[in-house]
C-alpha cells in the first residue's frame, strides 16, 4: 500500500525530471534579498532580513550542516514576526545552550524530508479530501491544506501558519514562508 510519503517522493521525482519546473519560477525576493536557486536554503536564508531570527536559531541548534546538505528539503520558514508573537522570553530562552534539543525538534518540525512546491502540496490535498498530513523530520506532524489559493500549514497544537511566499526554490529543496512558528506537541 503506497504511503503518503511515496506520493510526496512520485511527485517530487517528477518535478525534477522537468528541467523547467526549476526553470519556470521568477527569481523571488524574501526579505528584501533575491533567492538564488543554485544556492541551498541556509545560503540563501542568512540574505533574508525577515529572517534573522531564524537563522540564528537554525545555528544555535546546529543544524546549519544538515540545511546546507543535500536534501531535498521543504522548508517551512517563519520570519522574524512570528518569533516575535511567541510568548515574550520564549525565543531567548529557546536560544540557551541547554535548551538546544528543543529548539532543535521545534525547528526540525518545519522540514519535511522532500521537496514539495505549492503545487504538490494543493495535489495532496485535494487527493486526500481537504487536507495532507505530513510527518517531518522533527518526528511531528502537519497538516496541510489548500484553499482559495493559499495554504495553510497546521501543528499538532492547532497553530495555523499560512504560506505568505511559496515555491523559493533551493538547489536542495525549497522554501515556504510562513507567518507562525510550528511546535511538536511535546514541546511547548
Amino acid at each position: 500500500m503506497p504511503t503518503k510519503f511515496s506520493h510526496l517522493a512520485s511527485l517530487t521525482l517528477a518535478a525534477a525530471l522537468s528541467v523547467g519546473a526549476v526553470t519556470a519560477y521568477a527569481q523571488v525576493m524574501v526579505g528584501g534579498a533575491p533567492m538564488y536557486a543554485n544556492k541551498d536554503i541556509i545560503d540563501n536564508a542568512v540574505n533574508s532580513k525577515d529572517h534573522t531570527t531564524l537563522v540564528a536559531a537554525v545555528k544555535a541548534a546546529g543544524l546549519v550542516d544538515t540545511l546546507k546538505g543535500p536534501g531535498p528539503f521543504t522548508v517551512f520558514a517563519p520570519t522574524n514576526e512570528a518569533f516575535a508573537a511567541l510568548p515574550a522570553g520564549t525565543v531567548d530562552t529557546l536560544l540557551k545552550p541547554e535548551n538546544k534539543e528543543t529548539l532543535s525538534t521545534i525547528l526540525a518540525c518545519h522540514v519535511i524530508p522532500a521537496k514539495a512546491l505549492s503545487t504538490d502540496i494543493v495535489g495532496m490535498v485535494e487527493a486526500d479530501g481537504g487536507e495532507h498530513v505530513v510527518d517531518t523530520v522533527g518526528g511531528c506532524k502537519l497538516t496541510l491544506k489548500a484553499a482559495d489559493g493559499k495554504v495553510t500549514v497546521t501543528d499538532e497544537n492547532g497553530t495555523v501558519a499560512n504560506v505568505t511566499i511559496a515555491d523559493v526554490i533551493q538547489s536542495n529543496g525549497v522554501i515556504h514562508v510562513i507567518d507562525a512558528v510550528l511546535t511538536p506537541k511535546s514541546a511547548m
